[in-house]
């Protein structure tokens, strides 16, 4: 479908309101889930790794049915894919008050939840990258901020509520909240599709392409037009009366008007089938096709070392730095720092620093000497390093200046589409992100979870992070390794083919 020209404006601001506010109330509870982690440790007295489960699925779910999301915004349009999403975070929520075990959460707050965020998330960047061309980057960058201020908000909100109300009461709320968002998505106008023709291919295109489909038209149709007649002249002689041969039957076609009409009616027919069956066949035979390019083109991708790299880099990156977002007002109270002391709740600080982080890694990404896959290096490296000084960190002055950073530079997730397109470049850009995003959110999935089981396993939170720091930190190594310029050396003193000049002699030839 054709849309009119993005406006840039006007009804686009709106379209960023709105989506800032969507993100900000579906992300909120689950980027904030810590709070109630430490709530469902003490009402189901599960273990760490079990219970992380919980949090870790609501993150990571939608970004593993990133394709399936996808699929939804481009059939049904981002506007009934956010008012039907919102539908399924504010029950989700809801249903979660009334869990009677761990196993409930997994699916109504984990599965639930997470599926209708993502969903969320596709339609919030669809309808505004629809709306905006020239301002495209500010209007992502203002969207973006929604879920980071979401999690500076709720962290506090859900205290407070837990608090007043209880943890059942918190939910209810909370998921009440969550139903604003179907005001916002009936606000979502669509862009109109524009009335104008597509443009039609040149004389020198079109000709081997009409020559090349209707030749192949016209023998499909042929050969099912020939089994069609086969079979319905042999159904014509079991139920024929007739004991005379084909010229008596035929003289009689001639003479009833009938038998005349009803002839020409099953060669309509037959023709009718034979066009349906050529086009079903060129249907299977096209995305057959589209499969195989595909495939084709994925392994394109991983035959690139840096993008190899890549992949690796962002998997170890949320199996290792994602886990402090949920497990940090825990890691407080395993370190015997009082409730007094909490002057801000540590994932609040995460939040408010993800935000900064986020626009200000997104400036410095825009200036020119500065290479952006090395600062996305530089990011995993101090990262890794913070992660393993947490073990160390016995007081709350120290936690919040760790999460801080923390925070600050979880914030890369705003330059990671820059990196994605400096790698393999911006024709590749949607097929290379999606099976970044998979990955990631398979890491987002499993890190917390892994972080528990050390918990349980060691009593002590100091071996988990040694663990996350380590992953973070090779995660960076292997990308700066595949990022050096000795691979373009040797790139650049390898034999590559001229495929300019076969291209043109196949244009000359045509």
């Amino acid at each position: 479908m054709e849309f009119k020209k993005s406006p840039d404006g006007g009804w686009g601001w709106v379209i960023v309101l709105v989506s800032f506010f969507t993100q900000f109330l579906c992300y909120g509870s689950p980027l904030a889930v810590g709070v109630l982690y430490i709530e469902w440790l003490d009402t189901f007295g599960e273990g760490k790794g079990k219970t992380a489960w919980v949090g870790s699925l609501a993150s990571g779910v939608g970004l593993l049915a990133s394709p399936v999301c996808s699929l939804c915004v481009s059939s049904f349009g981002a506007r009934p894919v956010t008012i039907f999403s919102g539908f399924m975070v504010a029950g989700g929520l809801m249903l979660s008050s009334f869990a009677p075990n761990i196993y409930f959460l997994f699916f109504s707050y984990g599965i639930v939840v997470g599926l209708g965020c993502g969903l969320l998330y596709t339609a919030t960047v669809t309808i505004t990258c629809q709306y905006f061309d020239s301002h495209r980057g500010l209007a992502l960058g203002l969207i973006s901020t929604g879920s980071s201020v979401g999690l500076f908000i709720y962290a506090a909100l859900q205290r407070l509520l837990i608090e007043f109300y209880g943890l059942d009461g918190c939910l209810l709320i909370v998921g009440a909240l969550a139903l604003n968002i179907l005001a916002c998505g009936s606000l979502m106008r669509p862009l109109e599709s524009s009335d104008c023709p597509l443009p039609e291919k040149t004389a020198l295109e079109s000709v081997p392409d009409r020559y090349s489909i209707y030749s192949e038209k016209g023998k499909d149709l042929e050969e099912n037009t020939n089994v069609l007649g086969k079979s319905y002249g042999a159904e014509e002689t079991r139920k024929s009366t007739l004991a005379s041969g084909g010229l008596k039957q035929e003289s009689l076609l001639h003479k009833n008007p009938a038998t005349v009409v009803h002839a020409k009616e099953a060669e309509t027919y037959k023709k009718k089938v034979a066009e349906q069956t050529y086009f079903c066949k060129q249907l299977a035979k096209r995305k057959w096709q589209l499969y195989k390019d595909y495939c084709g083109e994925t392994v394109a991708l991983f035959k690139n070392k840096v993008f190899s790299a890549l992949f690796i880099a962002i998997f170890l990156f949320d199996i290792g730095g994602f886990p402090p977002s949920l497990l940090m007002e825990d890691v407080a109270r395993s370190s015997n720092v009082k409730e007094e002391e909490l002057i801000m709740p540590l994932i609040s600080i995460i939040g408010i620093m993800t935000a900064v982080g986020k626009l200000l890694l997104g400036i410095l990404a825009d200036f020119k000497w500065i290479n952006t896959l090395h600062l996305y290096v530089a990011t995993l490296v101090i990262m890794g390093l913070a992660l393993c000084a947490i073990p160390f960190a016995k007081s709350y002055v120290t936690l919040a200046i760790l999460s801080g950073i923390l925070g600050f530079l979880t914030g890369n997730w705003s330059i990671f589409p820059y990196v994605t397109t400096k790698t393999v470049g911006i024709e590749k850009l949607a097929h290379a992100y999606g099976i970044l995003m998979f990955f990631a959110g398979l890491g987002n999935s499993l890190g917390p979870p892994i972080v528990g089981w050390f918990y349980d396993w060691t009593q002590t939170y100091d071996t988990a992070f040694y663990f996350s720091g380590f992953c973070v930190l090779l995660g960076g190594f292997i990308l700066l390794l595949a990022a050096l310029p000795s691979w373009d050396t040797c790139n650049k003193l390898l034999p590559r083919p001229a495929p300019t000049t076969f291209l043109y002699k196949v244009t000359s030839n045509v």
